[in-house]
C-alpha cells in the first residue's frame, strides 16, 4: 500500500497522467527504436546510403509547405468545442448541438484541405526530389523507385493528419498517444527487418506503409462512430474558415514554414555541398537532438487540449499553474536527456566505436543538443499561446527561419557542419529574448482583456 501511494505521489509530482505516460513511452520508444535503427543503419548501410536515407527524411518534411499548419489549428478549435461535448458509450458524440455542428464543420474543412495537400505533395515532392538528387548522383545508389513510392505514401499519410488532430483536440490524447506508441513499435519492427534483410532505401517505404496501414485500422476500429457523427453536414452553427480559421492558420503556416529552415534544412545542405557521407552524419545527429526535443515537449503537448478547455472556461489561474508545472517538467526531463546524449557520444568516441564515425563530432552534437533545449522552451510557450487560437510568434518565427536558413546555406556551405551548428545555436539564443518578451506580454494582456470582457 505504501509503495502504491509512493508511486502515485511521484507520478502526480512529475505530472504524469495517461496522456503523458503514453506520449512519453512513445517518445522513449522512438528514442530506443531510433537508437537500434541507428545501430543497424551503421552496420548494414554504406555511408552513402545513410546519407540518402536521412536526406529523404529531410525532404519529406517539405510537406509543411502544403500542410500550412492546419493540424495545429484543428486541435485548438476542436478543444474549444469539446468543452461542451462528450463521447457516449458507443464512441458517438453527445452534448451541445451548436458545438457538435461546429465540430462537424471543422472536420469537413480539414479533410478537404488535407486531401488537396496530399495530392499536391505527391506531385511536388516526387518531381522536386528527382531534380535535387540528380544534381549530385552517387554511383550504384538506386534511389528513384524508393523515392517516388515514398512520396505517394507521404501524400496518403497527410490525409490522416486531421483525424489525429481532431481526436487530440477532443480530449482523446490518452488513446491517440497509446495508438502512436503501438504504431511506433510496429513500424520499427518492420524497419529493422527491412534493414537486416537488405532493403536499403526501400526501408523508408516499408516503414511508412506500415504506419499508414496501422493508423487507418486504428481510426476505423476505435473511432468509427466518432467520425460518422462529425461527418454529417452542419445543421446549426458552422465554422467560418475565412473569418475564424484562416486568420490564425496563415500565421501558424508561416511559423511552420520557418520551422523547416530551422529544423530540416541542415541535411539537404550538407548533401548538396559536402556529399552523402556528411549528410548522413548530420541526419543521424539531428535525429538524436530532435528525439530529445520531442520527448521533452511531450509534457506540454499533451496538455494542449486542457489549455484550450481552461481558456474556454476562463480559468486563467488554472491555465497558468498547469503551464508552469508542465514546462518545468519538460525542461527537467530535457536536461537529463541532454546529459545522456552527450555522455553517450563522448563514450563512443573514447572507445573508438564504428558508430561514432556515423555521427558528427561530440562538440557539434553538444551544440545541437543545447539548441534542442532552447527549442523546448520556445515550443512550450508557443503551445500555450496558440491554445488561445492566436499566433503572436509569427514575426520572430519568420525572421528566425530566414536567418537560420541563410546561415545554414552560407556557413554550412563554406565551413560544413561546424558553421551550421554554431550559426543555429547563436540565432536560437538571440531570438529567445524577444520570444520570452512576447510570451510575457501576451500572457498578461490577453487575460486582462478576456477577464474584462467576461465581466
Amino acid at each position: 500500500m505504501q509503495l502504491k501511494w509512493s508511486l502515485h505521489a511521484i507520478r502526480r509530482k512529475l505530472g504524469i497522467d495517461r496522456a503523458v505516460a503514453f506520449g512519453s513511452f512513445s517518445t522513449v520508444w522512438g528514442a530506443v527504436g531510433g537508437s537500434v535503427s541507428i545501430l543497424l543503419i551503421a552496420l548494414r548501410f554504406s555511408p552513402e546510403v545513410q546519407g540518402y536515407y536521412y536526406t529523404f527524411n529531410s525532404l519529406l518534411a517539405l510537406t509543411t509547405f502544403v500542410e500550412l499548419g492546419l493540424g495545429t489549428v484543428i486541435q485548438q478549435f476542436a478543444s474549444h468545442e469539446w468543452a461542451r461535448l462528450d463521447l457516449d458509450s458507443g464512441k458517438g458524440v453527445v452534448g451541445d448541438a451548436n458545438a457538435l455542428s461546429r465540430l462537424a464543420s471543422l472536420a469537413r474543412v480539414s479533410f478537404r484541405w488535407y486531401g488537396f495537400a496530399g495530392a499536391l505533395a505527391v506531385i511536388g515532392l516526387g518531381a522536386g526530389g528527382v531534380v535535387f538528387f540528380a544534381q549530385r548522383p552517387s554511383p550504384g545508389i538506386q534511389w528513384v523507385g524508393p523515392w517516388l513510392v515514398l512520396c505517394g505514401l507521404s501524400g496518403m499519410r497527410l490525409v490522416l493528419v486531421p483525424a489525429w488532430s481532431l481526436l487530440d483536440g477532443c480530449d482523446q490524447m490518452r488513446h491517440t498517444n497509446a495508438a502512436r506508441l503501438g504504431i511506433a513499435v510496429v513500424t520499427n519492427l518492420f524497419a529493422w527487418a527491412a534493414i537486416v534483410l537488405g532493403a536499403g532505401l526501400w526501408t523508408l517505404v516499408i516503414l511508412n506503409g506500415a504506419n499508414l496501414a496501422v493508423a487507418a485500422a486504428f481510426f476505423a476500429r476505435r473511432y468509427g462512430d466518432f467520425f460518422r457523427a462529425i461527418r454529417s453536414s452542419p445543421r446549426h452553427a458552422a465554422v467560418d474558415w475565412r473569418l475564424e480559421i484562416w486568420p490564425m492558420q496563415w500565421r501558424i503556416a508561416l511559423s511552420w514554414l520557418s520551422g523547416y529552415f530551422i529544423f530540416s534544412l541542415f541535411t539537404p545542405v550538407m548533401f548538396q555541398f559536402h556529399g552523402a557521407i556528411v549528410a548522413g552524419q548530420m541526419g543521424m545527429t539531428l535525429s538524436l537532438a530532435n528525439a530529445l526535443l520531442a520527448f521533452a515537449l511531450t509534457w506540454v503537448a499533451t496538455k494542449a487540449p486542457a489549455f484550450g478547455q481552461l481558456i474556454s472556461l476562463r480559468d486563467f489561474a488554472g491555465l497558468d499553474r498547469l503551464f508552469a508545472a508542465s514546462t518545468a517538467q519538460a525542461l527537467a526531463v530535457g536536461g537529463i536527456g541532454a546529459l545522456a546524449i552527450l555522455g553517450g557520444t563522448y563514450g563512443l568516441n573514447a572507445i573508438h566505436s564504428r558508430l561514432a564515425l556515423r555521427l558528427l563530432p561530440p562538440l557539434l552534437v553538444g551544440l545541437f543538443v543545447v539548441s534542442a533545449l532552447i527549442a523546448t522552451l520556445v515550443g512550450a510557450m508557443a503551445t500555450y499561446l496558440r491554445a488561445h487560437k492566436r499566433e503572436p510568434y509569427l514575426v520572430p518565427s519568420v525572421l528566425c527561419g530566414v536567418a537560420v536558413g541563410v546561415t545554414t546555406i552560407v556557413l554550412g556551405g563554406r565551413y560544413g557542419a561546424l558553421g551550421a551548428a554554431i550559426g543555429y545555436l547563436v540565432l536560437s539564443l538571440v531570438f529567445l529574448i524577444p520570444e520570452v518578451a512576447i510570451f510575457r506580454h501576451c500572457q498578461s494582456a490577453w487575460h486582462v482583456t478576456d477577464e474584462g470582457a467576461s465581466g
